[in-house]
């Protein structure tokens, strides 16, 4: 069996102490929304590592005055940066994918000055004919 952060594993006791609360504490956060553990057959609760962890973040969050109400917006922002964040992540991994699959679209070419110069596929880049003359300075 495959385990990570999201395997619930852990009924109410197990977790209520490796997150330092009681288990009717889980209880009335799992009716509030804060912490939604998954069920088993029988309708017993089984929390994850992840849900232990957020259950240490509301206890802390707790501990710093905020109301559980305070609580449940910031984990819900919280939440919805960490899905905005997975979609930039899968949007610039297809973005990659598709300037890879398209070779040849964009040429670089260095400018006179050591500069990055964009050309059009098939463009060549322009040559200057100025002559330079350089002298060493005298010591």
């Amino acid at each position: 069996m495959d385990m990570d952060a999201d395997t619930p594993v852990f009924a109410i006791a197990a977790a209520a102490e490796l997150a330092g609360m009681h288990p009717q504490t889980l209880r009335q956060y799992d009716r509030l929304g804060l912490v939604s553990p998954r069920r088993t057959a029988g309708q017993s609760r089984r929390y994850s590592l992840r849900d232990v962890a957020q259950l240490r973040e509301i206890a802390s969050l707790s501990a710093e005055g905020l109301n559980l109400e305070g609580i449940r917006r910031i984990l819900s922002l919280e939440n919805q940066v960490s899905m905005l964040t997975e979609r930039v992540r899968e949007l610039e991994h297809a973005l990659a994918d598709e300037l890879l699959a398209r070779p040849g679209r964009r040429v670089f070419a260095a400018g006179a000055e050591g500069d990055v110069v964009s050309l059009r596929a098939g463009e060549r880049a322009k040559r200057s004919n100025a002559v330079v003359v350089w002298r060493a300075l005298e010591r």
